[in-house]
Formats: structure tokens, C-alpha cells, sequence
């Protein structure tokens, strides 16, 4: 997965001139523009690096002379002191775009960095971990990539890419069946539908829905939801799910769990650029 080249034209262009404004007017008045220089940015703890390919188009952006060299890719694992990335050129183009590239890489590396803490909790087991919706206005398909990184898997991009019918539709409708009615009517074959109870995914599978989404069930019920479905569906927990107890929901059986935490609640990795 890759993320859309205009909505990371569209980030650049934001986060540069939210920033620079009319000017870094500290670097200008220190700062020579001739004068050339070398910047490390050094990891301050532990992280799966994501965003790389941004850093380095936040300097260019900036002055084509700089040269930016990647010791860290994206998806790789660096250590307190590692150094992420090495640049050269105008120094005063690398103070000028300092704070806009580790925002950016910072922002991004704490999404793959508590995706990968998901997935890893749940290794052993058949299932795997999905995005969701829950993303910063305007930066879905960068931080989608980010939980990609991470080792998770897309959920469906917005609401264009895939029927999912959920709690709201159903009640809308009164109730599941009159719901799978309608889908039917219309000919929609390929759905999610959300459960609340297992009388909702009895239902469904006797309606030959093919992927359900279990919502906020207990384990109990999750374990029942899987011996019903028996391989006759797909289905996806989601949630409050949490670093505390996915290793159990994941133990239930279920192929997919969903966790918004992954983009919503990732905080930022702890970097610095250190000029030479």
C-alpha cells in the first residue's frame, strides 16, 4: 500500500506553509544562505520507522541542493541513538524545514511503531489486524499507510470502497432481516454487516452473509460467534480493543480484529535533528 501522491502533495504544502509563513525569520537574519552543513535525526527511544519518503521531500521542497540519505526505511526497527536520516546542503534550508519533517516522521513512526506492538501480541493466531476509519481529517490514506508499516492490514478506505452496514443502518431499517432484505433487493452481494448479539449473526448466516462484524462482544460470545459461523463466515471483532486484551480476543478465533487506537490514540515518536 501507498499513500496518495496529491493528499502527500496536499501535507507538504500545509504543514510548509502553516510553518514557514512569509518566512523563517530567525534563520534569516542568523543564517547565510550560501553557508552549507550536515544534520543528523537521531531517535530518542525505540521505533518502526515510517516516513521517509516525506522527510526527504520536506527538504527538497525546500532547496533542491539538499541531499538526504536514509540509514533507517520504512518498516525497519531503530534504537535509542540510531541515526534515522542524514542530510546535506544549505543550512539554512535544513533549520527551515526541521520542525515540518519530524512532525511528519515523527507523527507517522508512532502509528507503525503501536501498530507493530498489536500485531505482535496476537502472533500464534489466525488473526490479523485491520485500520479503521478513525484518522486524522485529511491524512487517511498517509496514516493507513503508517498501520500498513506496522504490519497491519487495510481496512476499507472511506465509505466509496465497500458496503458496510452498520448499527445506525440496521436501526434505520427496524431490524437485521428488513436490513438483508433491502441489500438483497438491490442486489448487494458482497457486505459487512455489524452484530451486536449472536441472534444478529444467526441471521445473518442463515442469510448466507459471507462477513460479519462482531461488535463489542464479550469473549464468551465471541467464542460462541466463531463455533456458530463455523468457517461459513469471516469475522471481525472490533471494538474497545487494547494492547491488555487482544492477545484473548484474538485467541477466540476470529480472523480480523479492528483497533481505531492504532491511528487515534499512536503518540509521536520522540526524534531530534542535530546539526555537525
Amino acid at each position: 500500500m501507498k499513500p496518495d501522491k496529491k493528499e502527500v502533495e496536499r501535507l507538504l504544502k500545509d504543514a510548509l506553509r502553516e510553518d514557514i509563513g512569509t518566512g523563517d525569520i530567525t534563520t534569516n537574519i542568523l543564517v547565510n544562505k550560501r553557508d552549507q552543513g550536515k544534520a543528523r535525526i537521531i531517535l530518542n527511544q525505540e521505533a518502526i520507522i515510517c516516513g521517509t519518503h516525506i522527510l526527504k521531500e520536506v527538504f527538497q521542497k525546500i532547496s533542491p541542493k539538499c541531499k538526504i540519505k536514509i540509514s533507517i526505511r520504512d518498516g525497519k526497527e531503530g534504537r535509542m541513538g540510531d541515526t534515522v536520516a542524514s542530510i546535506q546542503g544549505p543550512i539554512h534550508a535544513i533549520l527551515t524545514g526541521e520542525r515540518a519533517a519530524l512532525n511528519i516522521l515523527q507523527h507517522l513512526s508512532g502509528i507503525s511503531t503501536l501498530t507493530k506492538s498489536f500485531v505482535k501480541k496476537i502472533r500464534g493466531t489466525k488473526a490479523n489486524i485491520l485500520d479503521t476509519r478513525k484518522t486524522t481529517p485529511g491524512l487517511r490514506s498517509i496514516e493507513k499507510y503508517a498501520t500498513f508499516i506496522g504490519g497491519a492490514k487495510n481496512h476499507r478506505m472511506g465509505l466509496y470502497d465497500h458496503v458496510l452496514v452498520k448499527d445506525n443502518h440496521i436501526n434505520v431499517l427496524g431490524n437485521i432481516k428488513k436490513t438483508l432484505e433491502k441489500l438483497k433487493k438491490n442486489r448487494i452481494y458482497d457486505f459487512i454487516i455489524e452484530c451486536e448479539n449472536l441472534t444478529q449473526v444467526k441471521q445473518a448466516l442463515n442469510n448466507d452473509v459471507k462477513y460479519i462484524l462482531l461488535d463489542n462482544m464479550s469473549l464468551k460470545n465471541l467464542k460462541n460467534a466463531v463455533k456458530i459461523a463455523s468457517g461459513k463466515a469471516a469475522l471481525e471483532a472490533s471494538g474497545n480493543i487494547n494492547l491488555n486484551n487482544i492477545k484473548k480476543i484474538a485467541n477466540t478465533g476470529v480472523d480480523f480484529i479492528s483497533v481505531g487506537k492504532i491511528t487515534h490514540s499512536a503518540k509521536s515518536i520522540d526524534m531530534s535533528l542535530k546539526i555537525e
